[in-house]
């Protein structure tokens, strides 16, 4: 089931909700209970923690060598 992020156009609130694919209508408001919330456009974040085997540049250094922190 995809994710999606509802906005309360009355509180403001943001929320997050398992929404099944054959489920269309927006939830209401699990704050104030506002029955006409907003699908907003979100985005996913990824991490990687330790570069790939064999590779001794760092992704996430802005240096184009070898890393000088300790990804243990």
């Amino acid at each position: 089931m995809p994710i999606f992020e509802y906005q309360c156009p009355q509180c403001g609130f943001v929320n997050e909700v398992l929404v099944p694919t054959a489920n269309v209508s927006a939830p209401a408001c699990p704050k104030c209970g506002q029955a006409d919330t907003h699908k907003r456009f979100s985005s996913f974040a990824a991490v990687v923690k330790n570069p790939a085997a064999g590779d001794s540049k760092c992704h996430t250094c802005p240096s184009a060598g070898g890393c000088p922190h300790s990804h243990a």
